[in-house]
């Protein structure tokens, strides 16, 4: 049995002193852009002021566009690049910090691409996102799902408790690794020290994909993060909330016994799947993203105070619901994102579906995330948006489902997933065929097929395919801003099955 202690992370420094302060990488690709280059290297574009590129987008960005390998930058000993990478890793309290350049899908596939070396079946989440369960098809580990809790009347899913998981672990004699998602797509916390300290006991590590939660314990406002509380390995990604460009995210590894193992594996599973060609851009977004975090906390504070005035007026005004209030319901919920406004539309008579329709066309306003029954608006770390547009927005939203019966009970069910007759990497790999979607059903999926958003799994490979979650995967598809990942067609009319 592994023990550990996990310190809790100190808050960084914001002294004039801090190195917190710096952006190393950034200013390092600043100062070589304003230098006078004659540039016969990649990007092809040369940086050249007349290109169509820097006509567009301004010859600022084309001049920042890097190529990796340049002394000053990121080539030789104690680099800026070196020095960024490990400003982050003091900043969230790591023993060590990967800059990703293709998103916490990367995190989350380098996560799950080392955890054979601890043992043969991942205790995951059946919720994770999909990268996780695309991780699954590369490293080709059994895994033992751990179902969420669900709220019937949103049709959302939530997270696992640490009761549930260490039933999993008990009958999981070869386990790897738990892996669960904190916080969830609607804002929902869970109770990582539980779940931590459950792993531990079984002589595991706890590895969470805190993608929608990198700004966790920079303000006291916020719940703490993942690392704090004993997590291992902790997919951040960054550019959700904390404010990097998009595509750019954060993989730390914690200290404690499972980081001497982990640590070079995790590095060399980094290297197999970033991009030798990593952006410069991403990357420069990275450092200064955490420079805003640690250094300016209320910037922050100022954030959480405009999503409390929203969801404030809602509740003032009665229309529409918020969906955190009811969190507190189920045992698997700790806490919450207060950046995360998640307002149950179909109470003021509307879809969310719709409402998402009618403020991005109607008022410009765009939100996260649409289900039946909701919308999920996100306010990043250090922004505060013109709130009063917002609610206004909304509340001039029409109300067709008004007298026509139509209410929360409406709302489609999450689809129970059918059983594993296969790993999802046997599955994959196994020779398929496209059949019409209603012939698939009863047959083993050989594609992950994922409502976006939020992109959780309805069904994976080696999973059979059932009516219920054919059903399901077709209104998804048919929705406004409804996609289904991994579908062969638009409407999933088709499916690939294994032959």
């Amino acid at each position: 049995m592994n023990t550990r202690t996990t310190p809790h992370r100190t808050p960084v420094p914001t002294d004039p002193g801090s190195g917190q302060l710096s952006a190393p990488f950034a200013e390092a690709v600043l100062a070589h852009a304003g230098r006078d280059w004659l540039r016969l290297n990649v990007p092809g574009h040369a940086a050249a002021p007349g290109s169509d590129l820097a006509g567009f987008f301004g010859s600022r960005i084309t001049a920042l566009d890097f190529p990796p390998l340049l002394d000053g930058i990121d080539l030789g000993a104690d680099t800026p690049l070196d020095r960024a990478r490990a400003l982050a890793a003091e900043a969230w309290g790591a023993r060590r910090t990967w800059f990703l350049t293709n998103g916490a899908s990367q995190g989350n596939q380098i996560a799950s691409m080392v955890a054979p070396s601890l043992g043969r079946t991942l205790v995951v989440q059946r919720s994770v996102h999909s990268s996780v369960i695309d991780g699954l098809v590369f490293s080709g580990m059994d895994a033992d799902f751990v179902q969420p809790s669900v709220d019937p009347a949103q049709g959302i899913a939530h997270g696992v408790t640490a009761a549930d998981v260490a039933a999993a672990l008990e009958r999981t004699p070869d386990a790897a690794a738990v892996y669960i998602v904190s916080p969830s797509y609607f804002g929902a916390v869970a109770d990582v020290r539980a779940l931590a300290d459950t792993a531990h006991a079984a002589g595991v590590p706890l590895i969470v994909d805190e993608a929608w939660g990198s700004h966790f314990g920079f303000h006291p406002a916020l719940p703490p993060g993942a690392l704090s509380l004993g997590a291992d390995l902790v997919t951040s990604s960054t550019h959700k909330l904390a404010g990097s460009l998009t595509q750019s995210a954060m993989l730390h590894l914690a200290e404690g016994p499972f980081a001497d193992r982990l640590e070079p594996l995790v590095d060399r599973a980094f290297r197999l799947v970033q991009s030798t060609s990593a952006s410069a851009l991403l990357t420069a977004s990275l450092d200064l993203a955490r420079r805003s975090l640690a250094t300016d906390p209320a910037a922050t504070a100022r954030s959480v105070e405009a999503a409390d005035r929203v969801r404030g007026a809602v509740c003032a005004l009665g229309r529409f619901r918020v969906v955190s209030d009811g969190f507190p319901a189920f045992p698997d919920v700790v806490g919450l994102d207060p950046l995360r406004i998640a307002l149950d539309t179909r109470a003021g008579g509307i879809t969310g579906h719709e409402a998402r329709r009618l403020l991005f066309r109607d008022h410009q306003v765009m939100v996260e995330v649409a289900t039946d029954a909701a919308i999920v608006a996100v306010i990043g770390a250090g922004f505060v948006p013109d709130t009063d547009r917002f609610l206004e927005a909304l509340h001039t939203l029409p109300s067709p489902l008004t007298g026509s019966g139509a209410g929360p009970g409406a709302v489609p069910h999450l689809p129970v997933p059918g059983p594993a007759k296969l790993t999802a990497r046997e599955a994959f790999l196994s020779p398929t065929r496209v059949l019409p979607a209603e012939r698939a059903v009863g047959r083993i999926s050989a594609d992950t097929l994922a409502a976006y958003p939020p992109g959780i799994p309805n069904v994976l490979p080696g999973e059979v395919i059932t009516a219920e979650v054919v059903r399901f995967l077709q209104r998804t598809a048919t929705a406004p801003h409804g996609h289904v990942r991994g579908a062969l067609d638009r409407g999933v009319t088709r499916l690939r099955v294994v032959d």
